[in-house]
């Protein structure tokens, strides 16, 4: 094992014994022998088995057989979410063959960031992964289970789930993916005509022409943003069966894998011999493992939240700086857009997760020893792939080496030495960039600063040529206190137009950008927001703005005393609080903590 993953590993292990072993404390304590159903008085019991048949209501009523929960994200409006439209009937039929029962414990929210991008409804987006968890407990809570089967995909879904989910960790999980779309148009070509649009030489039909030649039928977008680096995470977790992240949906092989979660998570009760809860899955090492593969492949900033999220609800107490750390020891192996042109069909196709997990393991970037939803534990059986074989799904080893080295790299000839996110840190504050789509020419910027205090303002002075110059634009008031921190993906386009033009140009906010990332510098997530006084609040117009990504330096070259003796400008977007539902939110906007600290209002952090 590399010594730096060694050292961050034992570091979380020791911070977080008092929060980790009293969750496994608390779970060990409502975990018990025999259905969790007996225990209910028979009124509460007849209630929650009056919907099904007459065999189930027999089946349930014993003590041999298991009830499985169905959380599902579906509806048919997102394309990623549409595929498990059919999973619960699937799934009740693959269970009642081995032995069990399962139900649709409840539905959860699911919105899309791409469809909200821009609008005022991405403003709820971030805290749609609290009320998710919430929503997950809501259907566990009527103690009927054994076991959960989680289904989503996409952007706080995930995430959302998994939080839930480590609630009730004494019970076992599988997360059911539902795969990516095929490949449309190329995201070079997506991206070109985004670009085209923003100076006027495309019309907007042009403009949707492209964009649905991308976004074009069921399944998850195909480009590396936070949907699909969800899917790696939950892989190289050990919480999805090996190598079932991205395979297409509506395919034999994608059903026969639902069915095979469906089957694996009965396995696992404590009704049998091999009982595996997910609190002990979801470990520190496990954790390690998250970011590592966030790391190796360039995966979405959304997750310097996410993941420190998830680890609170397992007790375990995560931080950006070990991030920074893991990120100097991890290469960068993966090049899927905006890192680089192909797309996670590319990926899949180059030897996809099998054999980015066989590389890492193999140069000692990766914990082997943790427990999976594998038939055997240990991330040595996530080195085999799926396949039909005259119609019975089997697992075969993976490709020795990858298919396509334009794709997948190895960590002797990386695409580059570090991971693809670092800690930014100065007199601004502490925040995080994406490298790895930013070429080297371009990382290192000193400009004027720009300030805005919404994105719209920044696009209305793009279109009436006012940044034709080098410039940072600083986008303030963007944080989780202020609107919900929506993504800020409707500035890339016209960044992307003045970088190409040869100004220097960088991007600095309390805000997010898009999982995808791309080209343009940027420094986001800073802390501490505007809305609580943070320093970005204080900069002005005209300030001198250097950032370094290399050395991971954000400040503002202002003189320290009067820098300090600034009143920090006052929030005039009190607007963003009402319309699109934002008025019902206020509650998650005032207790929101940190973006460091998992931007949640579910654990007390701050």
């Amino acid at each position: 094992m590399h010594p730096v993953i060694e050292k961050v590993t034992q570091e979380v292990i020791e911070r977080s014994d008092p929060t980790r072993s009293a969750y496994l404390k608390y779970i060990d304590g409502i975990g018990k022998q025999g259905p969790n159903r007996l225990g209910l008085p028979c009124g509460n019991f007849a209630h929650g088995f009056a919907a099904c048949s007459e065999s189930e209501k027999t089946d349930l009523k014993g003590n041999q057989k298991a009830n499985i929960a169905i959380i599902t994200s579906y509806n048919d409006m997102l394309s990623a979410h549409q595929p498990y439209k059919d999973a619960p009937d699937l799934i009740k039929a693959a269970i009642r063959e081995a032995g069990g029962v399962a139900q649709v414990a409840g539905g959860v929210p699911a919105m899309c960031d791409g469809i909200t991008q821009g609008q005022p409804g991405m403003e709820l987006s971030l805290f749609s992964r609290d009320l998710i968890a919430m929503t997950t407990a809501i259907g566990m809570s009527h103690n009927m289970f054994d076991g959960a089967l989680y289904l989503g995909v996409c952007d706080k879904i995930v995430p959302g789930l998994l939080i839930g989910a480590l609630s009730f960790g004494h019970l076992p999980a599988v997360f059911v993916p539902a795969g990516p779309m095929p490949s449309g148009i190329t995201n070079k070509e997506k991206a070109r005509a985004r670009q085209a649009y923003a100076i006027g030489k495309i019309s907007r039909e042009e403009l949707l022409a492209a964009e649905s030649a991308s976004y074009h039928s069921a399944g998850t977008c195909t480009f590396y943003g936070t949907a699909n680096s969800n899917q790696m995470m939950m892989e190289i977790m050990g919480l999805h069966l090996p190598g079932s992240s991205f395979i297409n949906p509506y395919t034999p092989l994608r059903d026969e894998l639902t069915k095979a979660a469906a089957k694996q998570v009965l396995k696992f009760t404590a009704l049998g011999n091999d009982y595996r809860p997910i609190a002990r899955m979801v470990n520190e090492k496990a954790v390690i493992n998250a970011v590592i593969g966030l790391l190796a492949t360039g995966g979405s900033t959304n997750h310097t939240m996410h993941l420190i999220a998830i680890a609170r609800a397992a007790g375990i107490v995560l931080n950006w700086d070990d991030f920074d750390r893991l990120s100097k020891a991890i290469p960068l192996i993966a090049k899927i857009y905006p890192n680089g042109p192909a797309d996670v069909n590319h990926f899949q196709a180059a030897g996809g997760m099998g054999v980015l997990i066989a590389e890492l393991l193999k140069n000692g970037l990766l914990h082997e020893d943790i427990l999976t939803v594998a038939d055997k534990c240990g991330m040595n059986n996530y080195k085999q792939e799926p396949k039909l074989i005259d119609g019975k799904l089997v697992w075969e080893p993976v490709p020795t080496a990858s298919l396509d080295e334009d794709v997948l790299s190895t960590v002797a000839q990386p695409f580059a030495t570090g991971g693809g996110l670092h800690l930014m840190q100065g007199n601004l504050g502490r925040g995080i960039s994406k490298l790895s789509a930013v070429s080297e020419d371009h990382r290192i910027v000193e400009a004027p600063a720009v300030v805005f205090d919404d994105q719209e303002d920044f696009l209305s002075a793009f279109k009436r040529g006012e940044l034709e110059k080098d410039l940072v634009a600083v986008i303030r008031f963007q944080g989780p206190r202020s609107n919900g921190m929506p993504e800020l993906h409707k500035l890339t386009p016209p960044l992307g137009v003045l970088q190409d033009r040869g100004f220097k140009v960088a991007l600095v906010t309390d805000g997010r950008m898009s999982g995808a990332s791309g080209k343009v510098p940027s420094v986001i997530h800073i802390c501490p927001e505007c809305e609580v006084g943070g320093p970005l609040a204080k900069v002005r117009n005209g300030d001198i703005i250097a950032l370094n990504l290399q050395t991971g330096d954000c400040n503002v070259r202002v003189d320290e005393d009067e820098f300090n003796s600034r009143v920090p400008w006052p929030n005039s977007a009190k607007n963003h609080h009402y319309g699109m539902g934002r008025e019902m939110f206020g509650g998650f906007r005032l207790g929101a903590s940190s973006a460091e600290t998992g931007a949640s209002n579910l654990f007390a952090v701050d």
